[in-house]
This record gives C-alpha cells, sequence and structure tokens, in this order.
C-alpha cells in the first residue's frame, strides 16, 4: 500500500503546485498537456488525444471546450470525419507555450530534486510498465506505445 500512497501524494500535490505556476496563463494541470500537444502539432485530431493521454473522451471534449473558451485554440470540423475536429493553437496560446513549457519542465525538476540521473530513468521506466499494466488489466486498448 506504500506505493498507491506515495503515488496519490505526489499526485495531488504536484497538480496544486502546477496549478498555482499556471493560473497567470489561464490554463490548469489537467488542460496544459493538451495544450502543449496542439502547439507542437496544429490542426492535430480531437480524437488522436484519447490515445495520448489515456483519459476518457468526455474529459477531452470538456478540456477542449474550455481551453477554446479561454482564446487558446480554435477547432475547425475534419473533413474525412464530422464526428471529430483539427484543434488548433491561437497566437495566445502560442505566446505562452514556451513558458507553459518552463514551467513544466521546472515542476518535474521539483519533483527529480535529489533523484540521480540513472534513478530517474528507472523511475520513469518502470512507471511507464506500470501504467502500461494497469491498462493491459483494463482491456484499455492502446494506438500507441508508452513513449512520453
Amino acid at each position: 500500500m506504500k506505493l498507491l500512497k506515495w503515488l496519490s501524494v505526489a499526485d495531488r500535490f504536484y497538480k496544486i503546485y502546477l496549478d498555482k505556476q499556471l493560473a497567470p496563463f489561464g490554463v490548469n494541470s489537467s488542460q496544459h498537456m493538451f495544450l502543449l500537444k496542439i502547439c507542437d502539432a496544429p490542426g492535430i485530431l480531437q480524437d488522436s488525444m484519447m490515445d495520448m493521454f489515456y483519459v476518457h473522451p468526455s474529459n477531452i471534449v470538456r478540456t477542449i471546450a474550455a481551453l477554446e473558451k479561454q482564446g487558446m485554440i480554435t477547432r475547425s470540423p475534419y473533413d474525412k470525419d464530422k464526428r471529430t475536429w483539427r484543434l488548433y493553437p491561437t497566437d495566445r496560446a502560442m505566446s505562452v507555450c514556451k513558458e507553459i513549457r518552463s514551467i513544466c519542465e521546472n515542476t518535474e525538476a521539483l519533483l527529480l530534486q535529489g533523484i540521480s540521473e540513472g534513478e530517474k530513468n528507472l523511475l520513469i521506466e518502470l512507471l511507464m510498465r506500470a501504467g502500461k499494466n494497469i491498462t493491459e488489466e483494463l482491456h484499455i486498448e492502446r494506438k500507441e506505445e508508452f513513449d512520453d
């Protein structure tokens, strides 16, 4: 039970910390990864987010709607399938993307403070393996391998 406890503690408090850091940009710890991905890949399909982030489609729809309302992204229908959307960053999103990425990198560095590079790599590898184990147990189809 020690693993579950400390995963929960790290998850809860890093989100609180990240929320405070991202607040000036109008983005929170649940939205930043979507925004960064959209900035990195303008025109990305909304449906591809499920395979990248392993979240329920309704969570993706809510997050995309919130980012659109905040003026961070725009949506346009995907011409090959009208049930999904292409997502594009706005100028506002592009202007803060670098700062948001820096905040995320600094937060990750804080989490890994005092951990050697080898230990960091091992931790990431083990967490990825644990994530793979639980998704397989839940029969969650992965179209992409765990890679980031």
